[in-house]
């Protein structure tokens, strides 16, 4: 299934970027998702998130809960320390996964889980991942339960189900080419996204369908040799967040796209900085059918530090705010009525959620029209030939509670 084909010629990729891309598992070079923003990730249902805290030799897990009355932190120390790699990953159970890579290649999993002033942990078992790979966790699967990890190699990408499977870490998929990213596309953890690469072609979004043994579609296809990445997904809305360098080659755009409809992929100016990075890291939820309503969150990185914007699809106007002190950048969700939570830790509170005041958007300014063409349409922003995202597959399983 194909996204949008764009009318744009796009250029090869830069391979300084590309060697950042394959680096790491949260995607394109800046873009910090909720599978790790600053070393935080939270939970699909935003109850329960999970960090390495402490400094230097003396690291442990921290859990903080979210949906209470005010946010507090667990720790979850062990008898030794943990190591700065170590990956984290929070169950909807309150339970915190911990993947450890052990002796260069093998990579153990883990649950830990507070147990009155002590820490319980439940071994889980191994993968091997041999050679040049590297395992990555996954970000949380939305069905709360269910955690995954990708094995990645210059060729092909295995997909692993480390936690809730019945018999330890057992291989669900493996996936011809070199994989990034992560997104899920539905409630229930069965359509995921990832960002693969065949050879030295160009890196292009597709599905995985975890019940059809890891049968791959192609997600998005906006030019031949443009690279189109998957950021964020709504699966209430079906809002897309999207990098490519189709509209202008040599250089990534963020824009915009609704699965299953005839839309559009657009690439708003709004959304385009020259001195600064502008990386979406969270979708409101629950707005059903409107992704044009649907509020995203945006970190906003320049030479001067770090802050936040937020933006609507129905928008053309990005509103930019200063983030709380000690933010852990990169991390926030919403909530259903448009609320903008971030979390924070400064050595007076070690454990925060500020709610963003975001100031009023400002009128929007009349746009002069050219000669023989009409305001509205000089007014908008770049956009593509549309054609049709397939929906994701449909499955009988409800979401988790």
């Amino acid at each position: 299934m194909t996204a949008c084909a764009i009318e744009t010629a796009a250029e090869d990729d830069d391979r300084d970027r590309d060697a950042a891309w394959s680096a790491g598992p949260a995607g394109p070079p800046g873009f910090a998702g909720s599978a790790g923003s600053a070393g935080f990730t939270i939970t699909a249902n935003g109850a329960y998130a999970a960090r390495l805290a402490g400094a230097g030799d003396a690291l442990y897990v921290e859990r903080w809960t979210l949906d209470g009355p005010e946010p507090y932190a667990v720790p979850l120390p062990l008898g030794q320390p943990e190591e700065p790699h170590a990956q984290l990953l929070p169950l909807a159970d309150g339970r915190v996964l911990v993947a450890r890579r052990v002796d260069g290649r093998r990579n153990t999993f883990s649950l830990l889980y507070p147990t009155g002033p002590a820490t319980g942990e439940l071994q889980l078992g191994a993968v091997e991942a041999p050679g040049s790979e590297r395992l990555v966790l996954l970000p949380p699967s939305p069905d709360g339960i269910c955690a995954y990890a990708m094995c990645v190699g210059p060729d092909t990408t295995t997909l692993w189900l480390v936690a809730g499977g019945a018999f330890g870490p057992e291989q669900v998929a493996e996936i011809k080419g070199h994989c990034a990213g992560g997104v899920w596309l539905d409630r229930t953890g069965r359509i995921l996204a990832l960002d693969r690469r065949l050879g030295d072609g160009p890196v292009k979004a597709v599905t995985v369908d975890l019940e059809r043994g890891g049968e791959v579609t192609p997600l998005l296809q906006i030019a031949e040799g443009s690279n189109d990445r998957l950021l964020l997904a709504d699966p209430d809305s079906g809002l897309l967040l999207i990098h490519s360098d189709a509209p202008s080659p040599g250089r990534d755009r963020l824009g915009w796209g609704v699965l299953g409809s005839l839309l559009p992929v657009r690439f708003p100016e709004c959304l385009k900085l020259d001195d600064a990075a502008v990386t979406p890291f969270a979708v409101q939820p629950g707005q059903v059918l409107m992704p044009e309503s649907c509020s995203v969150a945006l970190r906003i990185d320049a030479a001067g530090g770090s802050w936040v914007g937020t933006w609507e699809p129905s928008s053309r106007r990005m509103v930019q705010s200063a983030a709380p002190a000690g933010w852990l950048a990169g991390a926030g969700l919403w909530t259903a009525g448009g609320v903008l939570r971030l979390p924070y830790a400064t050595a007076g509170a070690p454990c925060g959620l500020a709610e963003l005041d975001t100031p009023p958007e400002p009128e929007p300014e009349p746009v002069a029209a050219e000669a023989g063409v009409p305001a509205a349409v000089a007014d908008e922003p770049r956009v593509c030939r549309p054609v049709p995202l397939q929906q994701a597959p449909l499955t009988d399983r409800k979401p988790a509670g």
